[in-house]
């Protein structure tokens, strides 16, 4: 044999054990065990807070209660948000068989127009500061799911966050976090105040292992379990008793604090803004994936996009393929690019004057037709949205922007620096350098929490926002939004997604519930991005056509494409870019090259993915928490 045929064989080799690998991957030990329970599970991005979830479950609370006392948890530490961020929930109720969805994403404030942000020079609104911020919402959303489908008080479920604010045991990662960010943090009266506590010294933020106190958010914290307390004392029912929360936050002294505190860091929130503002229950949108129902957040989100990419892929026999072999990654790669090509263009505020016809987007006829622009052979660059009003025999009202989508945003369109900002990038690189090695603006900002209780109550939630460098609101102690900065101020950026007063910026934050013969099946959810629905999208094939359990699944190397406009910053995009983990065999990485892949690679590329399995045959839950990061949980 001479040494090129020898070569071509070695590469088939590797490349026959790489599709065989799933079998090795079930029986493989995974770096963290499966956590097992019969009565609940609870997991969340850090330790801690998923034993505020138990010490709920412990108190005899549904996995409402628990999820809530998570948030809360999550938030007072900033595990990548903090109490003015964002929150939206999928939970399924026993009692009546559903999946319902709460969307507490803040809005635009008043003054907050394209115009605006033109006038100050910015193509898109800032990625810091108070300019970013968005009206609360998680304090509502934690709310409203406690009132409408939770059993304990608001007592209860604030009670961990209240003793965490006093003061709680700094982790590594903050500390390091904080540090870096520090000559952002000084920018702020009231953030230096909180996060800086030793000023002048060399390190100027709180140090790992030392108690961190927040008096402010703490006092914050007690108004509202005050305001429930006194209304339950004049009579009120639990419900009323904790909208009466809602109303001090929203409508009271802290909202007129919050207020102030914002206007005077430069910001535009309005006392009108907070009481004009409201958590919305809804319907989710959902596809089926061979017997499978997927539910998800509607288009104000990015998760549809993972129901898009799944349609597609029903058109592909995805097993036969082979787990992460060149023909697989290729194959999932291009399905996901069609999808977020839509997410790009069509998806934002479903509450907004013009909505995108979600139904059809979604549909699988639409999904057949675009399923039919993948080449098998080699990737395409220049992927740009469909256009679904040709199934409705509708005329699409912004058909010219379509035409003239530009994959890459033209030199034109860019104008100067926004004032005092960074690239999201670069400085995530810096600040998650100790929980994940490579980069970390695909995998930085948000948190995610499952829980699930024998009673049949099933919560996936990815709180988000207020992420630190974030401006506390006076002596509130919350942490504003960033999420301003995921709007565009032109209609050629994406005509559904413009800020405008009033009006919900698209999102990455996109929890997940899967049912199997109408009852529980998986509920999972990502930190991470605009690499949230990819990572899930893969973790889900990975049980599903690939049979792994719930923790190798999290665990399972995945690819990510950055052929899509970015959430943030100044939502670049990068065509044919494939991110790899580090354990891809040589011949795999030659082929994809040969398809026109740019390849950059990780260690770890599953995305921290946090997941919940309900075993309808044993009556059983199986945990599953991705080996990034500090993200675990507790099971009983």
């Amino acid at each position: 044999m001479n040494a090129d045929l020898h070569f071509r064989f070695a590469a088939v080799l590797l490349i026959i054990a790489f599709i065989t690998m799933p079998e090795s991957l079930i029986s493989q030990r995974t770096q963290k065990p499966v956590l097992y329970g019969r009565h609940w599970v609870a997991v969340t991005g850090k330790p801690i807070a998923a034993t505020a979830g138990a010490r709920i479950f412990m108190k005899g609370g549904n996995a409402v209660d628990a999820a809530c006392a998570m948030i809360a948890a999550t938030s007072t530490m900033w595990d990548t948000l903090s109490w003015g961020g964002e929150t939206q929930a999928l939970i399924y109720n026993p009692k009546t068989g559903k999946v319902i969805g709460i969307n507490a994403l803040g809005v635009a404030p008043t003054g907050a127009t394209a115009a605006f942000y033109k006038s100050k020079n910015m193509q898109y609104p800032p990625e810091y500061g108070p300019l970013a911020a968005v009206t609360p919402g998680t304090p509502g959303g934690i709310l409203v799911m406690l009132a409408e489908y939770g059993k304990l008080s608001l007592k209860d479920i604030l009670e961990p966050a209240i003793e965490m604010a006093d003061g709680y045991v700094m982790d590594s990662e903050t500390s390091n976090v904080i540090e870096r960010q520090k000559s952002w943090l000084k920018q702020w009266k009231y953030t230096k105040a909180v996060m800086l506590p030793h000023p002048g010294e060399k390190h100027e933020g709180p140090a790992a292992g030392e108690i961190f106190r927040q008096p402010e958010l703490a006092a914050t914290l007690r108004k509202l379990v005050d305001a429930e307390q006194t209304a339950l004392k004049a009579g009120k029912d639990r419900r009323q008793a904790i909208m009466a929360a809602y109303d001090r936050f929203y409508k009271g002294d802290i909202a007129k604090e919050l207020v102030r505190g914002t206007q005077e860091e430069g910001g535009l929130i309005t006392l009108d803004d907070l009481t004009k503002w409201q958590v919305h229950t809804e319907e989710p949108v959902t596809t089926n994936y061979k017997g499978i129902d997927v539910y998800k957040l509607n288009v104000w989100t990015q998760g549809p996009a993972m129901l898009q990419a799944l349609n597609i892929l029903e058109n592909y026999d995805l097993k036969s393929m082979g787990y992460n072999s060149p023909k697989y990654i290729h194959t999932v790669y291009q399905a996901m690019n069609l999808a977020f090509a839509d997410r790009d263009f069509y998806y934002g505020d479903t509450y907004a004057k013009q909505v995108a016809p979600v139904a059809t987007l979604l549909s699988k006829e639409y999904a057949k037709e675009r399923a039919k622009l993948i080449n098998l052979d080699r990737n395409n660059a220049e992927v740009t949205p469909g256009d679904p009003y040709r199934f409705m025999n509708a005329e699409n009202p912004f058909a010219a922007l379509l035409q003239n989508w530009q994959v890459v945003p033209s030199e034109t369109q860019t104008s100067a620096p926004q004032p005092g900002s960074v690239a999201r990038e670069m400085m995530l690189r810096d600040e998650l350098e100790d929980s994940f090695p490579a980069d970390r603006s695909f995998y930085g900002g948000t948190t995610s929490v499952e829980a699930a209780d024998a009673e049949g109550w099933v919560v996936s939630v990815t709180p988000s926002g207020g992420w630190i460098p974030a401006v506390i609101a006076g002596k509130t102690g919350v942490g504003l939004s960033q999420r301003a900065q995921s709007f565009v101020t032109d209609a050629a950026d994406g005509p559904y997604n413009v800020i405008e007063p009033g009006k919900h910026p698209r999102v990455t934050l996109t929890p997940t519930l899967a049912l199997k013969e109408g009852k529980p099946y998986l509920c999972f959810s990502v930190q991470g991005g605009d690499s949230q629905d990819q990572n899930l999208l893969q973790f889900f094939l990975n049980m599903v056509e690939f049979g792994m359990n719930v923790q190798r699944s999290t665990e399972a190397p995945n690819i990510n494409s950055f052929q899509m406009r970015s959430s943030f910053g100044m939502h670049e995009i990068r065509p044919g870019r494939l991110l790899l983990a580090n354990s891809t065999p040589q011949a795999v990485r030659d082929e994809l090259i040969k398809m026109g892949y740019t390849l950059t690679f990780e260690e770890r590329t599953s995305g921290p993915i946090n997941a919940i399995f309900i075993d309808r045959e044993h009556g059983t839950f199986w945990g599953g928490s991705s080996n990034h990061g500090d993200d675990y949980g507790i099971a009983w």
